[in-house]
């Protein structure tokens, strides 16, 4: 389903702020405990919230009961008495299948933070079972990868009901260091389509560091060189230099967001804009490196290892085909 509400003018730039007073600890079940999850889930734990932590590989949880968290062998069990149920999982259809999972242990009126990237129609689906069981939905995608989800530091994009935010709050409050909130009506999508346009920008930046370090390796000049030549200047750019250190420094592991994941929302992002009449080639152009970079193997890897894909065989972080 398409969704057309304009959103333009219902941005609030202030920071998370409540309709009422402020609860206590939280009760918060965490299904999915990926890079982002888990690091979440550990950021609550510090707050002082209770932690029900869920993953389908359950090796990747099991960490979190060194930190306090409740590790649980089924969604249903995670959410079951939960005030606030936080989904951080790989695409729309996942976080669709898991919260189903969830559902006959699922209380009317409980909140549901959706943080998964789903994609526009996967978030109007989403909130369609929202609806159906009774729970008040919030769309809320974060802007950062694995740093500043481990430092509380991310960038919250939320969307939903203003009465109720107050229970919202301190789980926001204990991810990130700003909420912007978009709109009302989680249903509309509003602040995953200010993702998708974020991540947008995230992808392009990405793909050119890559191509232009590849050319610079084919033309046999040093790659250093170039990011001499353009500091401090109007091309200069923070992660631009972060992801040339990761491909020059070989540190594609562990990854601040993989490569499989970033070729998924590059082609949310692609199919978002045919869906809207906006033909995005650059979008493409990374999804379509992302996507041969994985089949060389890159897949678990950061995904500046799209540089790869500029050479015909896996390479190591100096092109150089791997022995």
């Amino acid at each position: 389903m398409t969704d057309t509400t304009d959103t333009t003018d219902t941005t609030e730039t202030t920071d998370t702020t409540g309709t009422g007073g402020t609860p206590g600890p939280l009760t918060v079940a965490v299904l999915g405990t990926g890079i982002m999850g888990a690091a979440m889930a550990r950021n609550l734990l510090r707050a002082g919230h209770t932690v029900r932590a869920w993953n389908r590989t359950r090796a990747k949880a099991d960490p979190l009961a060194a930190d306090g968290a409740h590790v649980t062998a089924t969604p249903e069990e995670a959410v079951r008495d939960a005030d606030v149920v936080l989904t951080m999982l790989y695409d729309g259809t996942t976080a669709l299948e898991v919260v189903r999972q969830a559902a006959p242990a699922l209380r009317p009126g409980t909140a549901w933070v959706q943080s998964t990237t789903a994609g526009i129609e996967a978030v109007g689906e989403l909130a369609a079972l929202a609806r159906e069981h009774g729970l008040v939905f919030y769309d809320a995608p974060v802007l950062g990868t694995r740093q500043p989800a481990e430092d509380g530091t991310l960038v919250v994009l939320a969307a939903g009901p203003a009465e109720g935010r107050d229970l919202v709050t301190p789980v926001f409050d204990a991810v990130g260091a700003r909420t912007l909130w978009i709109g009302e009506d989680g249903a509309s999508a509003a602040a995953t389509r200010l993702k998708l346009v974020a991540n947008s920008w995230v992808l392009a930046v990405n793909a050119a560091t890559g191509e232009a370090l590849a050319l610079a390796k084919g033309l046999g000049v040093d790659p250093r060189a170039f990011l001499d030549a353009i500091a401090g200047g109007a091309l200069d750019l923070g992660y631009l230099r972060a992801k040339a250190d990761v491909i020059l420094g070989g540190r594609l592991t562990p990854p601040s967001f993989a490569v499989t994941t970033a070729a998924k929302d590059a082609r949310l992002i692609v199919d978002a804009g045919a869906r809207h009449g906006v033909t995005l080639d650059v979008a493409a152009a990374s999804a379509a490196r992302l996507e041969r970079a994985a089949e060389q193997g890159h897949g678990e890897e950061d995904m500046a290892a799209a540089y790869f894909a500029s050479f015909a065989n896996r390479a190591e972080p100096d092109g150089r085909p791997a022995d």
